[in-house]
């Protein structure tokens, strides 16, 4: 298995090859340069295999310059009872009649992120074993991506992070589990504007090949392919759960911002698991729902804080990776919309050979808003006493809307309700319960660095700070 960049000037390259890169040197994103095939042979052997093990073979696929059985054994430590509350790691449960909801935040940071995130130190760690080895991690988060890859690399000598994240516009929960971390290979830099700000400073950084270089940069963002990977096991795990012989079709709904978990989706739908649509749900912020209901991508000028934090993204660093097969990987073409983007801010496709509507490639999306996430936590209370999240609030309301009859609909968890007491509180009148746990990260001390979104001065503190 080879990997090529989106923009196609970057050599093909293996996939250790790549895991520490991020970014590909010419701007793009690394993808494979095919997606392996899954037929009836190998889902019918795959039906009923613990997470772990399903993990080990789907990772086997993508990354197959481990030593034999290297994988097996990092995924068997990685998706235990211990770290995941139980060893079905993502269980699948029914919501209300034709919806079933995939439960993904029971990780350490109670957020789906940490399915991948912990794999990802791990893979990490394997590529570190000489004591000159180090590597400087550089991301950006909305909320749950610093906290689930802080948690992942903390405590690894080998390994600094230095996250990015929106001042003031997380919540307090989200901000306590990153800053509060007194590890020193932590560094969490508060950027003064708005997650797309901090996603653009990264970028700009990683985009600087001899800095790149000369500073082990890494990253741990979704734009890291073993990220993408590791999402596409939770889809099989749960087709398996909620269907009774292969072929049988389901959807997915998933609350999107960045536009790597429903991403995740697409390469399993591309695999060939029987995904019938992947239903995106946005808020607000409604970038990818305008796309997939007319085909014009439109960068918004302002990115609004809303009360599904996560999801404040107006540029969805993984949807590349989509348009990259829906243009049929043509890296011309490629280069030349996102040439569009940065100099009008949008791109439109529908005029374009490629475009025959959102449908025709399994997608469709729909858009929730306060009152929305509001009412449907009040509701999924008062029908079952479940407390959700606001992010998985969106992503319900939209399913509700896009159930078909005859085909389970899979609304996939972004985060555990804790870590948004005030919109809970909002819905059902109280806010959720808060563990011993959660309650100590709030009463610790915290410690981050205030600094303005500009690319000269955060890349000078990473230099000052690096391995």
């Amino acid at each position: 298995m080879r990997y090529v960049s989106t923009r196609g000037q970057t050599p093909p390259a293996p996939f250790r090859a790549v895991l520490l890169e991020g970014l590909a040197p010419d701007g793009g994103l690394m993808v494979p340069e095919r997606y392996p095939g899954i037929g009836a042979d190998t889902l019918r052997a795959w039906r009923g295999l613990p997470y772990a093990q399903l993990a080990g073979e789907l990772m086997a696929l993508f990354a197959d310059d481990y030593a034999p059985g290297e994988l097996a054994r990092l995924t068997a430590a990685v998706y235990t009872a211990a770290s995941f509350g139980t060893t079905e790691v993502a269980p699948l449960v029914d919501l209300e009649p034709g919806l079933k909801l995939l439960q993904l935040a029971n990780g350490p940071t109670l957020s789906f992120k940490d399915i991948a995130m912990q794999l990802l130190g791990g893979l990490f760690q394997l590529e570190l074993t000489s004591p000159a080895a180090a590597l400087n991690i550089l991301a950006a988060t909305s909320g749950d991506t610093g906290s689930s890859a802080e948690y992942a690399m903390r405590g690894r000598g080998a390994i600094r992070v230095f996250m990015l994240s929106p001042h003031g516009r997380m919540s307090a929960i989200q901000r306590a589990q990153m800053y509060s971390l007194a590890d020193p290979n932590i560094f969490n830099i508060a950027v003064e504007g708005t997650f797309d700000d901090c996603q653009d400073v990264v970028k700009a950084i990683a985009s600087d090949v001899q800095f790149k270089q000369r500073h082990r940069l890494g990253a741990v963002n979704s734009i890291n392919w073993a990220r993408v990977a590791a999402q596409t096991v939770y889809y099989f795990s749960a087709y398996f759960a909620a269907t009774a012989r292969n072929g049988d079709p389901v959807s997915f709904c998933v609350p999107s911002g960045n536009f790597g978990n429903v991403l995740a989706g697409w390469v399993a739908r591309s695999m060939g698991l029987p995904i019938d649509r992947l239903v995106v749900a946005t808020n607000e912020n409604d970038v990818l729902d305008e796309f997939f209901r007319t085909g014009r991508y439109r960068v918004r000028s302002r990115t609004l804080a809303t009360s599904s934090p996560s999801m404040d993204i107006s540029k969805a660093s993984n949807f590349e990776r989509f348009v990259f097969d829906l243009v049929e990987r043509d890296s011309n073409r490629v280069r030349d919309l996102w040439s569009q983007l940065q100099s009008r801010g949008e791109f439109d496709l529908t005029q374009t050979a490629q475009w025959s509507g959102a449908a025709a490639c399994g997608f469709a999306s729909g858009r929730s808003t306060h009152a929305d996430r509001v009412a449907t936590i009040r509701s999924v209370h008062q029908a079952s006493g479940r407390i959700v999240d606001p992010h998985t609030a969106d992503g319900i309301k939209v399913a509700r809307e896009r159930c078909e009859s005859g085909i389970p609909m899979i609304c996939v968890e972004t985060a555990q309700a804790a870590k948004f007491p005030e919109t809970i509180a909002e819905a059902i009148g109280r806010p959720p319960p808060l563990s011993p746990e959660l309650a100590g990260v709030l009463a610790r001390p915290q410690r981050f660095q205030t600094m303005p979104p500009e690319v000269a001065a955060i890349r000078s503190y990473i230099e000052a700070h690096t391995v």
